[in-house]
């Protein structure tokens, strides 16, 4: 009798799910007509090439947060991905795109872009995501690594962030995970100063 007990608990947890409606999420990002006002009060343009430059090369996830679906996580080992609350665009493009904007609003004078410079004098920042997902206990994790590359020297640095849903939902997992990241960009623009 108890192994059926799994077996119902899918199948009312699809039948719950399975409405049809789908909904699609957009990471959201911090208006950035602050930071193009803090950049212009700077006292002008700086010529590009003696801008510091930073190339965002790559934001990578981890294959079970790279499927179209948000992630939940309902134990210490299972993992939900949802069929109706879905990622507007491909996760990782959402992370790259903000965190460019994020290091754009946190850099100001610096040169950041997801295009590598033509004369290769730029640093390379590198990030690969393991944890982008809600789970059971009521928190949003958002964790991975980031390796920088300055003048040949390279670094890399560990993240690991837990942050507490205020309210229930995927917009409430959505806007909280959305805070974690620019949290991590908050940090990673904090080591590249």
């Amino acid at each position: 009798m108890m192994k059926w007990i799994p077996v119902v608990l899918a199948l009312f947890l699809v039948a719950c799910s399975s409405d049809g409606k789908k909904t699609y999420y957009q990471l959201p990002t911090v208006s950035t007509a602050a930071s193009v006002a803090a950049v212009s009060a700077g006292g002008g343009l700086t010529p590009a090439a003696s801008q510091p430059k930073l190339w965002i090369s790559q934001v990578n996830v981890a294959d079970f947060l790279s499927t179209s679906g948000l992630v939940y996580q309902t134990s210490d080992v299972q993992y939900v991905m949802a069929a109706n609350n879905l990622w507007a665009s491909p996760l990782s493009q959402q992370l790259q795109q903000t965190l460019q904007t994020y290091l754009g609003r946190n850099l100001p004078g610096w040169v950041i872009s997801g295009q590598q410079a033509n004369d290769g004098n730029q640093e390379q920042l590198s990030v690969n995501v393991t944890g982008f997902h809600g789970r059971y206990d009521g928190r949003a994790i958002v964790s991975g690594t980031w390796t920088l590359t300055r003048n040949g020297q390279v670094s890399q640095h560990n993240f690991n962030l837990e942050l507490k849903q205020e309210a229930d939902g995927y917009d409430a997992l959505v806007r909280t995970l959305s805070q974690g990241w620019a949290q991590e960009a908050n940090s990673i623009a904090s080591q590249i100063r």
